[in-house]
């Protein structure tokens, strides 16, 4: 009986191939996964460890509240042109005698950074979530050299007052992400003194740029200021754009992305047998148009802004019934309603009530050292007490009630060294309260809010505080015409901050720093992270 014929030996070698090749086929999604996914995985932070970012932070800040300091001193700022009875006239000088402006036009010019501020720090939280935050810094501090330098080329009232609103933008694409990057990484115990760190720039920033524009306007011209400035912030700007970011706590950003490369890599995969026909893609048989799928990309474009705008809706609603944020930011708004009319009628006032011969660089030099130590006391005051919520409300309420009476009397003596030991020690417990007001915003928050919580915080203090708080002063001071009347008006808005804060200390309050901890990383990874300022690199991605 005959065997059956073994298949011709071509036959065998094709069959292997095919399936070869198709379990090569079949292997690719998931080789091509994989590669997407490791190109998107959290990258290694550069040569800056956190501690490094920590001083960038604080430098940009500087620059910031130098400009502000700067704008405020009598050397940029200047003075209007004045008459004697007999009819002589002294023409003025800096930016109010170049441009004729009053006192409430010139009290305009320090607030019109709000403008761009309130526009752009909601948005620039929110991108938080889907963006590099180090890319959207790197805009933001582009525009923020730009309108500096346009402030120095400006050549009426309307184009200096649009650059000084450009000038908001900048500090908006900071304010949001610096502070929850310095809280993540701080060490546990000394998380309000890393904050206070970077918060004493604030009044140390202010009163060095009083130092700066009075040299540098004094000695050249007051635009030379502005030119010096935008210099100054022109590497940061550039290093938005070229510096590896390190992941926010709160965001899974780089999750998202991962999911949506493996999800695309898939799909393609799956129509990998597709041609293209006339015209069309014949896709598992069904054709569709190129008009189709320009027509479902705008949709879903769409649909991904209403998301944002409800997303942004939702969570502006969470802060809004939140009442510890909400007397937090209120006792704030009032604190910072006398400081922002302080940094930018200081010096003149100063200068009218006692004569300061130097008034930018004694109000400068004053605030540079109550500006530090009482910053840097709050933040390590409160590490002390126990960094909780409700003893942050009793340092915030305690100190700024005392700073008041301080600064009250203060502004009663007639002696000028009286006036300059009690407002010392007035201003040093009132800047006590910067950490700690910032810790509150923090930590009564999830983490995923903690940037929208610091942008709507910001802005709060600032359209409802610093910003009416210059140019009403100087209405109140052109109808009374008396600087230390005004002065004490002023000052006893401190008294309103105090009391606020004190309710704050009879909330019920949780702090909520790690609520969402189970849903960013495994409880193992959980309890062994460290804070990147360790300098440990192998957990940056966990952070």
């Amino acid at each position: 009986m005959a065997s059956p014929s073994p298949p011709p030996p071509s036959t065998l070698p094709k069959e292997e191939e095919k399936e070869g090749s198709a379990q090569q086929s079949n292997a690719q999604p998931e080789v091509m996964a994989r590669s997407s996914a490791a190109k998107d995985s959290p990258p290694q932070p550069s040569w800056f460890n956190p501690k490094r970012l920590l001083i960038i932070f604080c430098v940009i800040n500087m620059i910031n509240y130098v400009d502000r300091g700067a704008i405020a001193s009598n050397g940029v700022n200047g003075s209007s042109k004045t008459c004697d009875d007999k009819g002589i006239c002294k023409s003025g000088s800096g930016i109010q005698g170049e441009f004729d402006l009053s006192n409430f036009e010139d009290g305009l010019l320090s607030s019109a950074f709000m403008v761009g501020l309130l526009v752009a720090s909601p948005i620039f939280a929110s991108l938080a979530k889907s963006h590099n935050p180090f890319r959207l810094i790197g805009v933001g501090l582009s525009v923020w050299t730009l309108a500096a330098a346009g402030c120095g080329f400006a050549f009426s009232f309307w184009f200096i007052a649009i650059c000084r609103m450009l000038v908001g933008v900048g500090e908006a694409s900071f304010i949001s992400l610096a502070a929850p990057f310095i809280d993540d990484n701080a060490p546990v115990s000394q998380k309000t003194a890393w904050l206070a760190m970077f918060y004493m720039c604030i009044p140390s920033g202010i009163a060095l740029g009083y130092v700066y524009g009075g040299v540098v306007g004094g000695n050249f011209n007051w635009r030379y200021a502005f030119w010096g400035e935008a210099l100054l912030m022109l590497p940061f700007a550039i290093f938005g754009f070229v510096v590896k970011p390190l992941q926010m706590k709160g965001f899974a950003y780089m999750e998202s992305k991962k999911a949506l490369t493996v999800e695309t890599v898939s799909a393609v995969t799956d129509d990998s047998e597709a041609s293209k026909l006339d015209g069309h893609v014949s896709a598992g048989g069904d054709g569709i148009s190129a008009d189709d799928l320009n027509k479902t990309s705008k949709s879903v474009g769409i649909h991904k802004i209403l998301n944002q705008f409800s997303r942004f809706a939702k969570d502006m609603k969470v802060l809004l019934v939140d009442k510890v944020y909400v007397t937090n930011v209120l006792g704030y708004i009032a604190y910072n309603f006398v400081i922002g009319a302080y940094s930018y009628w200081g010096p003149k006032a100063g200068y009218n009530i006692y004569q300061m011969k130097n008034a930018d660089m004694m109000f400068g030099g004053l605030t540079i050292v109550c500006g530090i130590l009482g910053t840097l006391a709050g933040g390590f005051v409160l590490d002390r007490m126990g960094a909780t919520i409700s003893h942050a409300f009793i340092l915030l309420s305690g100190a700024t009630f005392l700073g008041a009476i301080f600064c009250f009397v203060a502004f009663c003596l007639k002696s000028l060294y009286g006036f300059l030991v009690l407002f010392a020690v007035g201003e040093l417990l009132v800047f006590a309260t910067q950490a700690p007001v910032n810790y509150v915003c923090l930590h009564c928050v999830i983490p995923s809010l903690r940037p929208l919580s610091m942008a709507i915080s910001t802005v709060s203090i600032h359209i409802f505080g610093d910003v009416p708080s210059s140019p009403l002063v100087g209405v109140v001071q052109d109808h009374i015409n008396n600087w230390r009347t005004t002065a004490l008006i002023l000052t006893s808005i401190f008294f309103v901050a105090a009391g606020v804060w004190f309710v704050g200390v009879f909330l019920h309050s949780v702090d909520k720093s790690n609520y969402e901890s189970e849903s960013q990383a495994s409880p193992n990874t959980i309890a062994n992270r460290k804070p990147l300022l360790d300098g440990n690199e192998d957990e940056s991605s966990d952070v």
